[in-house]
């Protein structure tokens, strides 16, 4: 991503109302695969990557446009099943557990490509075709799954549940109830509170920067997803000393050991041990320079 893209990044993470689809492709557009020698064109351009996305968004909000003339849906349930059929049924929106192992899963504009993604992108894919198509989809960021509410809740009206990793299907509270056991915690009505746009990005790019600590030999990427949440607004203080690790894994010793100094200022006021040890960390990768 160059420059002026980090900064439209930035600027767009604190306008009044950001665009969480803009933001995922925007952050998409830090990952280059690998040149093709046969590609004298080299990878599309931001502003390319992002009228290529919008156009198939659009395609799919008129399919949805389509069939809720067709049908006229009664309420949520009504409409849910509705878009079910046409995200999860004729364009074959859905996941699979193999999916987890893909950095393509969490790239907005790969999961566009193949209908398939993580449950958070496959949930942002059915948030941004109903929006266009203007219909009400809130994403519900559960523990360890993300799901969608058609209709509410945020003004009180009646909503449903679905899944759309699962193309969809129709989700009760006591299936709810048990995805959120299934990661280690219980549930409260709180949890389906509609996620804001920028908790949607950290959790997006935390997906990459989880895939990629697993793969040492993809460090440069989860250096990038960890810079470009650094850029918004509300992040975990921690991402600090992770970008500074990965600067030191990326061969950049000196500023790795810069940040780590940095940060260590900011524990000195609160616990002095850890500070000790992220300077000790520093010293350690100046002296890879010898």
């Amino acid at each position: 991503m160059t420059e002026q893209s980090r900064a439209r990044f930035r600027t767009e993470a604190r306008a009044e109302h950001p665009d969480p689809v803009l933001l995922c492709l925007l952050a998409a557009a830090e990952h280059t695969h690998a040149p093709d020698p046969d590609d004298l064109q080299g990878p599309p351009s931001a502003d390319a990557l992002l009228a290529a996305c919008s156009a198939a968004l659009e395609r799919h909000a008129a399919a949805v446009r389509l069939a809720v003339a067709e049908r006229a849906p009664a309420g949520p349930e009504e409409t849910a099943a509705l878009l079910a059929a046409v995200l999860g049924g004729r364009e074959r929106f859905h996941g699979r557990k193999s999916d987890y192992r893909r950095l393509e899963s969490s790239l907005l504009p790969d999961v566009l490509r193949r209908r398939r993604g993580l449950p958070i992108m496959l949930a942002l894919v059915w948030c941004a075709v109903a929006r266009r198509a203007g219909l009400t989809v809130h994403g519900i960021a559960l523990p360890g799954h993300f799901v969608v509410a058609v209709g509410g809740p945020a003004g009180g009206e009646d909503y449903v549940l679905a899944d759309p990793f699962h193309g969809g299907r129709l989700l009760d509270l006591d299936d709810v109830a048990r995805l959120v056991h299934a990661a280690g915690h219980e549930f409260t009505p709180e949890l389906l509170t509609p996620a804001q746009p920028l908790d949607i990005v950290l959790r997006v790019l935390g997906n990459i920067r989880t895939w990629a600590a697993d793969r040492p030999e993809h460090a440069r990427t989860q250096l990038w997803a960890t810079e470009l949440a650094l850029l918004l607004p509300r992040h975990p203080a921690q991402l600090r000393l992770e970008r500074a690790e990965l600067l030191v894994r990326t061969g950049d010793f000196l500023g790795g050991a810069e940040e780590m100094d940095e940060y260590a200022g900011i524990l000195d006021a609160f616990d002095p041990d850890a500070a000790a040890k992220v300077r000790q960390e520093a010293r350690a990768a100046r002296h890879r320079l010898n």
